[in-house]
């Protein structure tokens, strides 16, 4: 394993030297540990110099975790002369209790169903060359209580059907009347406006070095939305296979 305090030294701009030196315990002892990875349990990894109250102090230290994923691929991965798409999705991790910061329900694929946990968005630079993906921003998705509550109320809402019940079809066509809309003039979810504040944020930071021409996302933005807010920044978007809810 090479020498991770070694690897850590272009960030020493952007932290503290002590910063860096518990980050270096915490990853050795990451890359070692099986299982699910709790701070106790890295704690007992670390050995010495890594102590519990050592790894507490680390993880309630904020930190400018954009630009230090940014400055280390810049120094170690990036290559001029490979090809880089930039891609976003939405990750969900399990978690029991109701402690947790932003603990709530969410799809997972995994499950196929939505499941009590946290998620995270998170965008990653891929390698063409190398078929690597690379993350460069993670945010920690939180649930608006409006959203919440318009769930709750279409919920309560929805009249109960009957078994026997025969549902009238709807006529096929276009309803008379209608006009032609503006399809860039969109109104964008709260989930859209959160990632485009990501995406433009990094663009900012990669524009000058690393210039982008294309977005990759799952199934779930296949939709006219999605499409003009990736044009309004500059890039095309590129859809892969992947599950929705």
């Amino acid at each position: 394993m090479p020498d991770i305090l070694a690897l850590l030294e272009c960030l020493q701009r952007y932290t503290t030297r002590t910063t860096l030196r518990r980050w270096s315990r915490i990853i050795s002892a990451m890359l070692a540990m099986s299982g699910r990875i709790t701070m106790l349990g890295i704690s007992r990894w670390c050995g010495k110099g890594g102590s519990y109250r050592t790894i507490q102090r680390f993880f309630a230290h904020s930190l400018p975790w954009a630009g230090l994923f940014w400055v280390f691929f810049r120094e170690h991965i990036f290559c001029q002369k490979e090809t880089y798409l930039l891609a976003g999705d939405e990750v969900v991790v399990s978690k029991a209790g109701k402690k947790s910061y932003g603990v709530d329900k969410f799809y997972s694929s995994l499950y196929d169903k939505p499941i009590q946990g946290l998620s995270f968005f998170a965008l990653s630079l891929v390698s063409i060359e190398q078929r690597k993906a690379f993350p460069i921003r993670i945010e920690q998705v939180i649930k608006p209580k409006v959203e919440k509550q318009t769930k709750l109320k279409e919920e309560t809402k929805k009249p109960k059907e009957k078994p026997n019940q025969e549902v009238p079809k709807k006529k096929g066509g276009r309803p008379k009347g209608s006009k032609n809309k503006d399809k860039t003039e969109v109104v964008f979810t709260s989930e859209l406006l959160r990632i485009r504040i990501l995406i433009q944020d990094l663009l900012k930071k990669l524009s000058k070095f690393l210039p982008l021409t294309y977005l990759v996302l799952d199934g779930h933005f296949g939709n006219n939305n999605a499409v003009v807010m990736a044009r309004q920044m500059g890039l095309q978007r590129k859809l892969c296979h992947g599950d929705s809810p």
